[in-house]
């Protein structure tokens, strides 16, 4: 199914205040229909680092605000272990309105992963808040986050920690000459085993290592 995109809901500015209110009526695809709300990022223009996830959950669309709820909390101690300050970032999502189904007869929430032309409907947000921030660098976690940039047929067990020229290497045009490194998102984390939970973590803090030796280079 094709949706009419976001492109006609943004506003004139690309001043991040100007976003937030033009993205609150977005109706570029079917989402905002059964979201609470738009959920879009959070953080100041001029952030070295942006990180982008792949959609809000069940707390972010009640809050209105970008990693919240457990996955955000995970996200946050992994931060603090790698020495980045999150105050200092610009966090958001690649769609800014929960997909989510429900089993019959139940009211909790199950995120549905959005569909690629979901992402690709929601894309100018996340462009023009590339415009607004002007990151050195942008940091995609999880899959979706990465393929909404770097196009459909990145994959992450394959590239995973890799530098990547969005201007060269990307899917959104010569524009936007930012490095871009994909890790996992961390809800990730939370779903895998959970034996296994203590190395996973430790490896996205790695990752995040990473990011922030980069930056010091």
């Amino acid at each position: 199914m094709a949706f009419p995109g976001a492109e006609r809901f943004l506003p004139d500015s690309h001043d991040l205040g100007d976003l937030v209110e033009a993205a609150r009526t977005c109706r570029g695809c079917d989402l905002y229909k059964a979201a609470d709300q738009t959920v879009f990022g959070a953080g100041s223009p001029g952030s070295t680092i942006m990180f982008v996830g792949e959609q809000p959950g069940d707390q972010e669309d009640r809050a209105g605000k970008p990693f919240v709820g457990p996955a955000g909390r995970v996200f946050d101690r992994a931060l603090d272990a790698a020495e980045i300050d999150r105050e200092l970032t610009y966090v958001t999502n690649a769609v800014k309105h929960f997909k989510f189904t429900r089993a019959a007869g139940q009211k909790r929430r199950i995120h549905d992963k959005p569909s690629r032309t979901e992402v690709v409907a929601c894309r100018p947000w996340l462009l023009a808040e590339l415009d607004a921030v002007a990151p050195r660098i942008v940091v995609c976690l999880g899959a979706t986050a990465a393929q909404a940039l770097l196009g459909s047929t990145f994959r992450l067990t394959r590239h995973r920690g890799e530098r990547f020229d969005l201007a060269a290497d990307g899917d959104v045009g010569p524009d936007y000459a930012v490095d871009v490194l994909a890790t996992v998102h961390p809800s990730s984390l939370l779903r895998g085993p959970s034996d296994k939970r203590d190395r996973a973590f430790d490896e996205f803090v790695a990752d995040l290592r990473m990011v922030r030796e980069l930056l010091q280079s």
